[in-house]
């Protein structure tokens, strides 16, 4: 079957405005993480195409110039919305130089087509593989699988590239083949599309899973001091209790409240009192096991859930945290504010039946009796019951 040219350029050029058109539309008016790069990359990729199909119809030096400037200049666009949405730097200075050098080269081999061949199309293959190389060292820290499909259309667009860079090696191209229908021009121009909608489906998806996490972040962290929230420590007790149950290891939770928190609002302003919060929080962490989770269970009040833990070592745990919360200096600008903690603990083998909110209720009742005997102290809860 042969494919008609001119129908392969026109959805080369409306395919990529339309694509740029929503993504412009996403974005408008959210947090920049390089949808405006890339659909800037796909205007200026469509308006290259458009040069090309003139050839015929404006001087071959412009269309050359200016489509083979423009696909560069694309692709340039394309690499910066990579970085921007990696949060990385952008060096417009090095993003711009591969389009002034390619029209500079094209420039002085207008006469020579096969080396003019071979010379655009490795330039664009190594800005393409500077984009997939961008991508490929950051894919573990990218959410989702957005960016395999943005690597695949990538590393196609490589692979063609390469391939026309090859023709023009072994003369398989014709200076007036462009316009004409062949293999090698049917599969440049379909790879082509084909990787514009990869790619750009790819990297709105790469946004959405990212937009995803972060949402799913936020609902599970307390957003002032950045540990889990009231939902998320419950799940990860109840579900710690149920393997406990099933492997019959001791567990352990501990309560820890800050004495007198309200005085320190009182004194020194809300505003240092989050700061107190997230230092108390801060000690904590720095203690615990990479296994165990801590959670703002309420206003002052923070829960630790502790695997494979008996109450002798949650006791002793509790003791540390107490003596090191003690020791610290919580700064906020010029005062430096010293607080202390209450813990109640509870630890030890469960049976089948017990439940996350018996070892709440337990180690609240610890909690009450450090606070009655004074505050700055730990009590170890004795059973469930």
């Amino acid at each position: 079957m042969e494919l008609d040219v001119p129908t392969l350029l026109m959805m080369l050029v409306l395919t990529p405005v339309l694509i740029a058109l929503a993504m412009v539309t996403v974005a408008w008016g959210e947090r920049h993480e390089g949808l405006q790069f890339w659909a800037a990359g796909l205007g200026i990729n469509a308006l290259a195409y458009v040069f090309f199909g003139l050839r015929n119809d404006i001087s071959p030096p412009i269309s050359i110039l200016l489509g083979n400037g423009l696909t560069s200049l694309a692709l340039s666009y394309l690499l910066a919305a990579v970085l921007r949405f990696q949060r990385r730097a952008l060096h417009w200075p090095m993003l711009l130089l591969p389009p002034l050098l390619l029209s500079f080269a094209l420039l002085g081999l207008l006469d020579n087509f096969p080396l003019r061949v071979v010379v655009a199309n490795l330039v664009l293959a190594g800005q393409t593989a500077a984009i997939l190389q961008a991508l490929y060292v950051r894919r573990s820290s990218t959410a989702g699988r957005g960016v395999a499909l943005v690597m695949a259309g990538t590393a196609l667009q490589l692979l063609v590239l390469l391939l026309r860079a090859g023709s023009g090696i072994t003369g398989a191209l014709l200076p007036q083949s462009f316009l004409q229908p062949g293999l090698l021009q049917n599969l440049t121009f379909l790879s082509t599309f084909a990787a514009s909608l990869i790619t750009s489906l790819g990297f709105v998806f790469m946004t959405k899973e990212r937009a995803d996490e972060a949402n799913r972040r936020l609902a599970a962290l307390d957003e002032l001091t950045g540990v889990a929230n009231r939902r998320s420590i419950i799940a990860a007790l109840d579900r710690d209790v149920g393997r406990a149950i099933r492997t019959r290891e001791s567990m352990a939770v501990m309560m820890v409240d800050i004495d007198h928190f309200k005085a320190v609002n009182d004194t020194h302003g809300h505003l240092a009192g989050d700061q107190v919060l997230r230092c108390v929080v801060d000690v904590i962490q720095h203690r615990i096991r990479a296994q165990d989770i801590v959670g703002r269970y309420g206003g002052e009040e923070f829960l630790v859930v502790l695997t494979d833990t008996s109450a002798q070592g949650a006791q002793q745990l509790a003791e540390q945290l107490r003596a090191a919360v003690e020791a610290t200096h919580c700064t906020y600008t010029c005062a430096s504010i010293s607080v202390t903690v209450s813990v109640g603990v509870f630890g030890g083998r469960l049976e089948p039946g017990d439940s996350w909110d018996q070892l709440i209720h337990a180690a609240d009742l610890a909690l009450y009796r450090a606070k009655q005997g004074g505050r700055n102290r730990v009590e170890l809860a004795q059973s469930l019951g």
